[in-house]
C-alpha cells in the first residue's frame, strides 16, 4: 500500500505568521514522529506574499497534486482561516483538514458570526460595527461619534483577524480613537463590543472523537495578568493561567461544552473547532468567537485540553487525517 503524502500547510501573509509556523511544526512532528508508517509528511511553506514553497523551492497552487495528497491547514488568521485557502484546494479537488470555504468565511468574520448566533439563540455581546474607511478618513470624528452612543470600556478589534491581533479595551475617548485606528489597520470593518466583566474560557470539539458525534473537551478556565486575553497572554510565557479542567462547577462546564457544540453545528464547522467565552457572574455566559483552525503550539489550549483527557497531539493529528481521508 502506497504512503499518502499530507502537506502540512504553515505561514502565510497574515499577521498570525509567526504563529502558525510553529503550529505547522508541532504538526510535522505529530506526523512523522508517530504516523510515519501510514503517511509522509511534507512541509508546504507559505511566505508572506502567498507564495508557496516545497523543499525551499516555490511551486503554483495548480502543481499541488504533484506535492501531496491531503493538505493539513495549520495557517491562522487571513488567508488561511477566511475561506481563501479552502477556496483553493477546494477547487484543485485536494481534500483537506478542516472546514470548507464557505464555513470558513462565515465564521472568520466577527459579525457574521454574531448574526448567526442570534439567529440560534446564543448570547453575544451588544456590539456596533465601523467601516474602516471612516476611521482613515477622519478619526476623531469616527471616535466622537461612537462616544456619544456606547458606552464605555468597550472591546475594539478587527472583524476578520484571530489571536487578539489588532484587540485593545478603550476606556475613554481617546483609547477609543487609537483603538479603531490600530483596528483599521487589520482589515475593511472593525467590531465594537460591550465589555463584559467576568471570567474567560474556552472550549474545543472535535467530530468523531472517542466514539462520539461531536466530542467536547473539558472547559479550559483562563486567568490573566493582562487587560484580557490578549496576543501577548496567549503566546508569551507567564502571562497568564489556563486551568484544565476548569474549576467551575459541573452545571457551568457542560454548559460550555453543550454551547461549544452548538455553535460548531450552527456554522456547520468540520472536523474540530474551539470556541471563546466570557462568564460574567450574574449574566452567565457569552459567547464571543470561535476558532476555526485552533493554534497547535506548546502554548496552544487545545493540546493542553487533550491532555487533560489522557489524548494527545499525536492523536488527535491522525484522527484528523483519517476524517479527512474517509470523506
Amino acid at each position: 500500500m502506497s504512503i499518502l503524502r499530507i502537506g502540512v500547510l504553515r505561514g502565510g501573509p497574515s499577521a498570525e505568521y509567526d504563529i502558525s509556523l510553529k503550529t505547522g511544526a508541532a504538526i510535522l512532528d505529530a506526523l512523522r514522529s508517530t504516523h510515519s508508517d501510514k503517511y509522509e509528511a511534507r512541509d508546504i511553506f507559505i511566505d508572506r506574499e502567498g507564495v508557496w514553497h516545497s523543499d525551499g523551492r516555490p511551486f503554483a497552487p495548480e502543481d499541488a497534486h504533484a506535492r501531496f495528497d491531503v493538505a493539513f491547514n495549520a495557517l491562522h488568521g487571513s488567508y488561511g482561516e477566511d475561506g481563501k485557502i479552502q477556496a483553493i484546494l477546494e477547487a484543485h479537488g485536494i481534500p483537506f483538514t478542516g472546514s470548507d470555504s464557505l464555513s470558513s468565511a462565515v465564521a472568520m468574520n466577527k459579525l457574521l458570526t454574531k448574526q448567526a448566533m442570534k439567529h440560534h439563540g446564543v448570547k453575544t455581546p451588544f456590539w456596533k460595527e465601523v467601516l474602516s474607511e471612516e476611521v482613515a478618513a477622519d478619526p476623531e470624528a469616527a471616535a466622537s461619534k461612537l462616544f456619544r452612543s456606547f458606552i464605555l470600556p468597550a472591546f475594539v478589534k478587527p472583524t476578520n483577524t484571530g489571536s487578539s491581533v489588532g484587540m485593545a479595551i478603550a476606556r475613554d475617548r481617546a483609547e477609543l480613537a487609537a483603538a479603531l485606528q490600530e483596528a483599521a489597520k487589520h482589515g475593511h470593518s472593525i467590531l465594537v463590543e460591550e465589555y463584559i466583566p467576568g471570567i474567560e474560557a474556552t472550549c474545543g470539539v472535535i467530530e468523531g472523537f472517542r466514539g462520539e458525534k461531536l466530542y467536547a473537551l473539558p472547559p479550559i478556565e483562563i486567568r490573566t495578568e493582562n487587560p484580557f486575553f490578549d496576543y501577548e497572554a496567549k503566546y508569551a510565557g507567564g502571562k497568564s493561567e489556563e486551568i484544565v479542567p476548569a474549576t467551575f462547577s459541573e452545571k457551568l462546564k457542560n454548559e460550555i461544552m453543550e454551547l461549544s457544540r452548538k455553535i460548531h453545528r450552527a456554522l456547520g464547522l468540520r472536523h474540530y473547532s474551539r470556541s471563546d467565552f466570557i462568564i460574567h457572574p450574574r449574566r452567565g455566559i457569552y459567547f464571543l468567537e470561535v476558532n476555526t483552525l485552533p493554534g497547535m503550539t506548546e502554548e496552544s489550549l487545545m493540546p493542553k485540553a487533550l491532555r487533560a483527557v489522557g489524548s494527545s497531539l499525536p492523536e488527535f493529528v491522525g484522527h484528523v487525517v483519517g476524517m479527512t481521508i474517509e470523506r
